[in-house]
């Protein structure tokens, strides 16, 4: 069984303080990461046919090998809210339960706070010039380096 793969705008500093977020409470170290920008998410997301230019999207690939990148199936990746709450509830104990409580909203309303808050994240998070570079403890749980 593979890992799940974020995928995430690597340059938004709402997003990467989400990734820190992530390392800091996996505590099974599960989880991988590629940003938006590299061309293992391009290659990931063309193969399902989306825009990887788009960068307003928060995706996890679940039960992600490594290896046959491009014939994960369909139900494998999870976008914006639902990518969100699945990451949530991976991290278990506490945010188990913020990640169920936030699932009792219907998905139409996750989503519409989804994208009020990806349209307005620059704006109030920041926006790096370039990736950040991960701490040499993690490095290796991102792919796109």
């Amino acid at each position: 069984m593979g890992h799940p793969l974020i995928l995430y705008d690597g340059v938004c500093g709402l997003c990467n303080r989400f990734v820190r977020f992530a390392l800091r409470h996996d505590r099974k170290a599960m989880f991988r990461f590629a940003s938006l920008q590299s061309r293992l998410a391009a290659r990931l997301l063309a193969a399902r046919d989306i825009n990887p230019a788009a960068l307003d999207t928060f995706y996890v690939l679940r039960n992600f090998n490594g290896e046959n990148t491009s014939i994960l199936p369909e139900a494998a990746l999870l976008s914006r809210s639902d990518a969100v709450l699945f990451v949530l509830q991976e991290l278990g104990g506490f945010w188990r339960a913020v990640a169920a409580a936030l699932g009792f909203f219907p998905r139409s309303l996750r989503e519409f706070g989804y994208r009020v808050v990806a349209h307005h994240r620059y704006r109030v998070f920041g926006r790096h010039a370039i990736c950040p570079v991960p701490d040499p403890s993690v490095r290796s749980r991102f792919l796109d380096l």
